[in-house]
């Protein structure tokens, strides 16, 4: 219930297919799923007009299934650092009739978000649906710096090594949650590491 009542969380829904000219998928891991899920309901010739970027894990998985959907354009990518040079060109290039579709997990779509709203995509052109981990990427409010996948409540901040209470409170600016020091009056004190964001 507490959840609900945070405002700067993200809501997401489910990629359903918009009519446009052109249909830009961005995914992670499972969120392959969540564009095979919405092939189902998508018009015929639908993904002539389509380009994925998918960035499949280190298992390799789902790649197969998303070229059965014939893509237009078919790109996997190891990370998302790795495919933000090559969305930030698309997004700058793209026309009028752009649909975005973001799907998979959270550090995914709020990064891809980011991106395309530095680009001038207007927020109501674009799909989100969270697929798999819910792994966090936090942002140390003392250091600055980003630590990805974070799965433990505290965690460990991967620049400043500072112990951090991984608050609920989400950046969109940064697309990440705050991290504070969960025990910066006696750095003794060390609670337990909680394995809760999987």
């Amino acid at each position: 219930m507490a959840a609900k009542t945070i405002i700067s969380r993200p809501i997401y829904g489910t990629l359903s297919p918009q009519p446009g000219k052109h249909h830009l998928f961005i995914a992670d891991a499972e969120g392959a799923l969540a564009i095979t899920d919405m092939a189902g309901k998508a018009p015929s010739g639908f993904f002539d007009s389509a380009e994925i970027v998918f960035i499949p894990g280190p298992e390799g998985k789902h790649v197969a299934a998303l070229e059965a959907l014939k893509p237009a354009q078919l790109h996997t990518a190891p990370s998302f650092a790795s495919l933000l040079p090559r969305l930030r060109q698309t997004l700058t290039n793209a026309h009028m009739g752009l649909r975005l579709y973001l799907t998979g997990t959270e550090g995914l779509i709020g990064q891809a978000m980011q991106a395309a709203l530095e680009a001038g995509i207007d927020h109501t052109s674009i799909e989100t649906e969270h697929r798999g981990s819910l792994a966090r990427r936090m942002q140390c409010v003392h250091c600055k710096g980003i630590t990805e996948n974070v799965t433990t409540q505290p965690a460990l901040c991967s620049h400043c090594g500072l112990l951090l209470l991984v608050r609920d409170h989400y950046s969109r600016r940064l697309a990440a949650f705050q991290g504070v020091c969960i025990n910066a009056e006696d750095r003794s004190e060390i609670p337990p590491m909680e394995e809760i964001f999987r």
